[in-house]
């Protein structure tokens, strides 16, 4: 099954209907905007209509108070005949040591509990030592790096097999790709999407819905875990996202550190015991 049409971030054939495309996604009206960003309705509704060409600072203001993201920020400004305004720099170029570091002192933090760090297209950049845990078993091929989070999790020869509520975490994880998709305009993360959609999907159980959905996980009514079945038992986790304030570089704008809390004691006298201090 392929992606809707229309899903991913606003298009058109110039900056006038990407900021249109953005303003009708937030709901706001042109008077709106332009009070926000410091304009009016009349050069606001020139913008969309190609009538007038916004200048850099607006394009930005516009994009600020539309929430845009910083990738699709300079594509709003590319669209508008100026430079990208936010650099892309690689993880692993040393201006970003500072940034390295810090990243792996959280991930180290949060031991004896998995944790993981990726980009926007779900790539693992970088994991503590408990995440080794949850992944024994797992096809190698499916780990060479730099390995996919959501491919690993929902593969046949993955985690796919040894989550107890597959069915749910399934259609979590897919609406998590799906959001992600109308934000950002990324052919790789939509192949992704394309892929996973295409893994065997689970049997309904015969407690589902008469619409087809699972019911709610017993236990936790505040939120859906990850129950996955490891040596004879159970382990459950609730899933945690961080993601850096005001970024000004594109890849750092896509980073998000997921971190994995044990949802019972049994969890988390499990992991400590198997995991341990580090040495």
């Amino acid at each position: 099954m392929t992606i809707m049409a229309g899903m991913g971030s606003p298009t058109g054939t110039g900056v006038g209907p990407l900021l249109r495309g953005w303003r009708e996604r937030r709901q706001l009206s042109q008077l709106q905007l332009a009070l926000r960003a410091d304009s009016s309705a009349r050069h606001l509704s020139f913008v969309e209509n190609g009538r007038s060409c916004p200048s850099r600072e607006l394009v930005l203001r516009l994009a600020e108070q539309l929430d845009v993201p910083v990738r699709e920020r300079n594509t709003l400004l590319l669209a508008a005949g100026y430079a990208p305004h936010y650099p892309e720099t690689p993880l692993d170029d040393p201006s970003m040591a500072a940034l390295r570091g810090g990243l792996e002192r959280l991930l180290a933090a949060h031991d004896p509990y998995p944790a993981v760090v990726v980009d926007g297209s779900f790539r693992v950049l970088a994991a503590n030592r408990a995440l080794g845990l949850l992944v024994d078993g797992v096809a190698p091929h499916l780990l060479e790096p730099p390995f996919n989070a959501i491919r690993v999790t929902l593969h046949p020869d993955g985690l796919a097999p040894r989550i107890v509520n597959l069915r749910q975490w399934r259609r979590h994880l897919l609406e998590r790709m799906e959001q992600q998709l109308e934000l950002v305009r990324a052919e790789p993360l939509r192949r992704l999407y394309e892929e996973v959609r295409g893994y065997p999907e689970p049997a309904g159980d015969p407690a589902d819905g008469p619409d087809g959905d699972p019911p709610a996980a017993d236990g936790f009514p505040f939120a859906l875990p990850m129950r996955i079945r490891h040596e004879g038992r159970v382990l459950s986790f609730l899933s945690t996202i961080a993601t850096f304030n005001t970024p000004l570089d594109v890849t750092v704008s896509e980073l998000a550190l997921e971190a994995f809390l044990p949802a019972d004691a049994e969890t988390v006298r499990f992991l400590q015991s198997a995991v341990g201090p580090e040495r």
